[in-house]
């Protein structure tokens, strides 16, 4: 059954805005944010926005090297901590250093993920993309618990995409140990997680004041791309013979700039104060899918992302998985 909170609140914002525009209004100062991921792509714009509006913002970074030359370009109060999604030890490790530093956290932005990569696992065998996409988010998260409960109305931010289309929660093998596995299945799966992580998560907030939302930040070249090759993105319609954008990813696709600008309006916006774990997709909440529209394979959310009861049973079932790392 379709949600009946999965409303448009006609924002004023669109498909094509900036961070820098959703921001515009917006002070930050005395703020602290967590962005992971957010040296690359879509998370180091969103780090520059929350900068330049006053935010202290830390950024976990797997590469530090790499890290520091793209950070180097950002404005602000940024701090890069040490921090790889798919080790729990490191994860814990991170949290634990936070929680002893940090007066409160008031946005976390779990931006960070692979895509379509092949079949690896990581800590004690998950699957790699349920295991860093989600299953890395959730432990950080959990972590990091304390610090949003100090906070005055925290609010989580969790990337998923419309690629959660691809596919529900796999129950019967979440991590592909008794089918064959499919890196495209795997990812729409890892994104399903990460939509109904905030939808649980969102209701575990709401006692201390806190939210959660999910968010398709829309198409961009960005290196979440680096496990696909050229030919693949040309089949797909991404690329042309040439390996530049084609005309269909010029249309279609965004900037970086205006990649992040939807995880920034979920994780300030006043709109959404009293919602509890919607989606979100171009600056504002998403409409359920319309089967019948030209746009239902890349628009809207499908049911089983927002679908209460299967968020809870994933949030058990990935207590279970974490208390068994």
């Amino acid at each position: 059954m379709a949600r009946s909170d999965q409303v448009p609140t006609n924002s004023g914002f669109h498909a094509r805005s900036t961070g820098a525009e959703v921001l515009a209004d917006v002070d930050l100062a005395g703020k602290h944010a967590i962005v992971t991921g957010g040296y690359s792509g879509i998370g180091l714009e969103t780090t520059r926005a929350l900068a330049a509006v006053g935010a202290r913002v830390i950024v976990p970074v797997r590469t530090p090297q790499k890290a520091a030359q793209a950070l180097d370009t950002v404005a602000g109060d940024v701090v890069a901590v040490p921090l790889d999604l798919a080790d729990l030890a490191s994860i814990q490790s991170f949290a634990a250093e936070m929680t002893a530093q940090l007066p409160k956290l008031d946005l976390l932005v779990n931006n960070a993920g692979i895509m379509a990569s092949p079949l690896s696992r990581v800590g004690p065998g998950r699957e790699s993309q349920f295991g860093v996409n989600h299953m890395g988010h959730f432990a950080l998260t959990q972590g990091l618990r304390p610090l949003l409960a100090r906070a005055d109305a925290a609010r989580v931010v969790t990337l998923s995409s419309t690629a959660h289309k691809k596919s529900d929660i796999r129950w019967h093998d979440i991590g592909y140990e008794e089918t064959p596995y499919d890196k495209w299945e795997a990812y729409g799966q890892a994104k399903t997680a990460n939509a109904l992580f905030a939808n649980a998560l969102s209701r575990r907030l709401r006692d201390e004041g806190g939210l959660a939302f999910a968010v398709h930040p829309g198409g961009i070249f960005t290196p979440l791309q680096r496990h696909l090759p050229q030919d693949e993105m040309i089949a797909l319609g991404w690329l042309d013979q040439s390996g530049a954008p084609s005309e269909l990813a010029k249309q279609g696709f965004k900037t970086p700039e205006q990649g992040c600008s939807t995880s920034l309006w979920a994780a300030t916006s006043p709109d959404l104060a009293n919602m509890v774990g919607v989606y979100c997709e171009d600056c504002d909440i998403a409409s359920p899918t319309d089967p019948a529209s030209p746009t239902a394979r890349f628009a809207g959310v499908e049911d089983y992302a927002v679908n209460d009861e299967s968020a809870e049973r994933l949030w058990a079932v990935s207590e279970d998985l974490l208390a068994q790392a």
